[in-house]
């Protein structure tokens, strides 16, 4: 009896660590992106850039830049609701928390707006240099950026715009020398601003206390940084350049490259996942990068998770375990948006 018992718990033990392992092993081979759908926009031509989710009014809201309008998405869905027509260059989406409004950035004339997120009617503009386009929220602040000026509107400089969101008051500027700013990510347990200064080829550390330019960190080896992502935890920045397409990593104590990996083609977005630590970035060559955060020093491409061509603008929603990708024509005729579910670690 007794040997027939430990026969059988020696087939339990064995089966239960062939059991452990090939879970282990489903966890290692799922994909790391898995497409769930896709919304064509026949008819459309030119650039989209960035998205934004409105979880309370179940919205996807997408800029489409070049054809001048703020597009609507079913977020359940992903069926195309509608089109806003009020806008010149519409850029940045932005949520303003405890509101019931969002600004978006446009680099017209006429200015930013400020919408009203039930009727999505215009209630008034943010008046600044012509120019707006990267804009990021500081949590930690509650403050709104939004980067204006520059050669896209034959200014020979650009503005770094400091707003107050829930009113659109401006509230301080900062002058850089430079006619191509870009991305902007905010310490939210520090006093610093991190900024692509693309045509410089370098990174701007601004105190946010005194506004002002306390350190210039260089991209060696690349030009063109438009994209950045941080990781505060673990003090490191990541950015992407276009020549050629490379991600940096950057240790934020001190501005120096620790790492740099090849990504696809022609990014406009550069996305950290904190729960799994991971990185997208996607490629307008048809691809979406995948990294894994192996620690700090040390990065590892997991999957390039094919997308669409022109698809190079996006958004990561932790919340929801979701990455839009909006894929931009270009000169051709018809884009789309797809969605990812974003897979285990």
């Amino acid at each position: 009896m007794k040997s027939r018992r430990s026969a059988l718990l020696s087939l339990f033990l064995v089966a239960a660590s062939a059991s452990l392992a090939a879970g282990a092993a489903g966890a290692r081979s799922a994909p790391p992106l898995k497409l769930l759908g896709r919304t064509e926009l026949p008819g459309y031509t030119g650039d989209f850039d960035h998205l934004a989710v409105d979880r309370e009014h179940q919205r996807l809201y997408m800029a489409a830049e070049d054809h001048g309008t703020l597009e609507v998405f079913d977020l359940k869905t992903g069926a195309h609701l509608r089109t806003l027509t009020n806008f010149e260059t519409p850029h940045g989406i932005f949520l303003v928390p405890g509101t019931d409004r969002m600004i978006v950035t446009d680099s017209g004339k006429a200015g930013s707006r400020i919408l009203d997120r039930k009727t999505l009617k215009v209630l008034g503009t943010i008046k600044l240099a012509p120019g707006a386009d990267s804009s990021s929220y500081d949590a930690s602040t509650g403050r709104f950026y939004i980067v204006t000026g520059g050669g896209d509107v034959g200014m020979k400089m650009s503005y770094l715009n400091e707003i107050d969101p829930g009113s659109g008051r401006l509230l301080r500027q900062l002058r850089i020398d430079s006619d191509h700013t870009e991305a902007i990510q905010a310490e939210q347990h520090g006093d610093r601003l991190f900024v692509n200064i693309a045509d410089k080829n370098v990174v701007a550390v601004i105190d946010k206390k005194t506004f002002k330019i306390v350190a210039r960190w260089p991209i060696v080896g690349a030009k063109t940084n438009l994209s950045m992502a941080l990781d505060e935890p673990h003090h490191r920045l990541f950015v992407v350049t276009r020549n050629p397409t490379r991600m940096f990593v950057l240790n934020t104590d001190d501005g120096a490259t620790v790492a740099s990996v090849d990504v696809p083609a022609i990014v406009d977005g550069v996305f950290f996942d904190a729960a799994r630590q991971r990185i997208y970035v996607p490629g307008a060559v048809g691809e979406v990068g995948v990294y894994q955060e192996v620690d700090p020093d040390h990065y590892r491409e997991l999957a390039r998770v094919p997308s669409a061509i022109g698809a190079k603008s996006g958004l990561f929603v932790p919340s929801m375990n979701r990455l839009y990708v909006a894929a931009s024509p270009g000169k051709r005729v018809g884009g789309a948006v797809l969605w990812y579910a974003v897979g285990p670690r």
